[in-house]
This record gives structure tokens, sequence and C-alpha cells, in this order.
């Protein structure tokens, strides 16, 4: 199981960011996945989820209609589009294998996260 992201960099406040994740060795398409954040001395916090066919979505309350996930299954790839940024959005984005069916979602458990990609919201 391969996760690589991208995407992430310095935004002002109230900016736009699309972070990506490619997925590699496994069927991407038969897994729900995830995204979690960590923000510098705080515990890793659960962002958002997407089922294995992309049609169902899952938020916590503190991006809840600011962010957006979605998949692609013929490309392997997973986003998660950020708007209206805010300070306490800056954290290392990490998007992560769950399970093929809605076991965990709503908890930051997983069994294969990728290594991240900092986002930094700062004027």
């Amino acid at each position: 199981v391969h996760l690589v992201e991208s995407g992430g960099g310095l935004v002002q406040p109230g900016g736009s960011l699309r972070l990506s994740c490619a997925a590699s060795g496994f069927t991407f398409s038969n897994y729900f996945m995830s995204w979690v954040r960590q923000a510098p001395g705080k515990e890793l916090e659960w962002v958002s989820d997407v089922n294995s066919g992309g049609d169902t979505t899952y938020y916590a309350d503190s991006v809840k209609g600011r962010f957006t996930i979605s998949r692609d299954n013929a490309k392997n790839t997973l986003y998660l589009q950020l708007n209206s940024l805010k300070p306490e959005d800056t954290a290392l984005y990490r998007c992560a294998r769950k399970t093929t069916g809605p076991f965990a979602v709503g908890t930051v458990w997983s069994d294969f996260r990728g290594p991240g990609t900092q986002v930094t919201v700062s004027v």
C-alpha cells in the first residue's frame, strides 16, 4: 500500500487549496478513504471520509461547509478541496485507507496513512 499526498502550501486566511492523494498497491475502489490532520502539539484529528463509490461523504463539524472530499476511482486518487481556510486549519494533512465498509467512519482509525502534506494558513 502506497499513499502520497500533494497540494499543500502557504495560504492566507480565506484562501483555498486542493489536496491530492495518489494511491497504489491495492484496489482503491474497494475502500473507504479518509483525510486526517495533525497540528503541532495536538492529537490526530479526523477531517473527512468518503465511501468506496464516492457518493457518500462525512465531515467533522469543524470543516463542514468549507471542505469537500472526493475521489476518482479511475485515477486511484483521493482529493480534499479546502475553502475559506482559517489559521486553525494549519496542520499536516494525511490521507488514509480505512476499511471496505463504514466500520470506522468518523474516527482517526486507519490501517495505512501517507506521509502528509503541510497546510499553513497565515497572513
